[in-house]
């Protein structure tokens, strides 16, 4: 949760070569605080531009220590024994939504995340909460749905996959042998309508957007991809992304 909240690998790196491995023992508002103080004092960013992640109303003056004591509250309320008790992915969700400021998608992507990690196994197919690009993304291909839900058409998507790739002639490319899930679906959507926002600005989706927040810059080379071990597929892509390429 605590590298999630500001999802930046140099702010994790950070609070790393302070406390070493940063456990729930180690954790205290204070002094993560004081840390995350400092960077902002030689003007480094604390958070990523990637996600929208509300403020908690705790009362702090800063948006960092305000999620720092979110994290504390969580960890004192049982999230943890909660978590562990849950019998599915969806009764992750509802725990994690339980707490103050925590939107349904961003609880989903918290699920999700956890999901990816040795903590806790349930199938990702379980259910779907899409993200405001997503279903924008959804309005843009599917203008009709006829009462139909964004979730009905990425539900859709997952289970009618193989079809559609046969029907269209399409050669898909899946991820080392996984299929596309219902997270990857959704995922897909908001992707779609980042594009369209670019290609097909007179495409009008949901909410009105019709630019693009950030641009991508990349920095050095593209790091080897590594996959939750649960999925099996570490060992297949390492010998994939190994193969020297073909050259006509």
């Amino acid at each position: 949760m605590l590298f999630r909240f500001f999802n930046k690998p140099s702010t994790w790196e950070a609070l790393e070569s302070r406390f070493d491995e940063i456990t729930a023992d180690s954790f205290d508002v204070d002094t993560f605080s004081g840390v995350l103080d400092l960077l902002l004092a030689r003007g480094e960013r604390v958070y990523s531009a990637a996600y929208i992640v509300p403020p908690p109303p705790f009362g702090a003056a800063r948006k960092h220590r305000n999620h720092l004591l979110l994290i504390e509250h969580m960890m004192r309320s049982g999230v943890v024994a909660q978590v562990e008790a849950a019998k599915s992915l969806r009764e992750v969700f509802e725990t994690i939504a339980s707490y103050p400021s925590l939107g349904p998608f961003l609880s989903y992507q918290l699920a999700i995340d956890l999901n990816y990690t040795s903590v806790i196994d349930f199938d990702e197919n379980d259910f779907v909460v899409p993200g405001p690009g997503a279903r924008s993304g959804v309005a843009k291909c599917f203008p009709d749905l006829n009462g139909a839900s964004a979730e009905d058409v990425i539900r859709w998507m997952v289970d009618t996959q193989e079809d559609q790739f046969d029907q269209n002639g399409i050669q898909f490319s899946d991820l080392f042998g996984r299929a596309l899930t219902l997270i990857d679906c959704q995922n897909l959507f908001c992707e779609t309508d980042k594009y369209a926002r670019v290609m097909h600005p007179h495409i009008r989706g949901v909410g009105g957007r019709s630019r693009i927040k950030q641009q991508f810059a990349p920095h050095g080379l593209p790091a080897t991809p590594f996959f939750p071990p649960k999925w099996g597929i570490n060992e297949r892509a390492s010998a994939d992304l190994a193969e020297p390429a073909v050259t006509a």
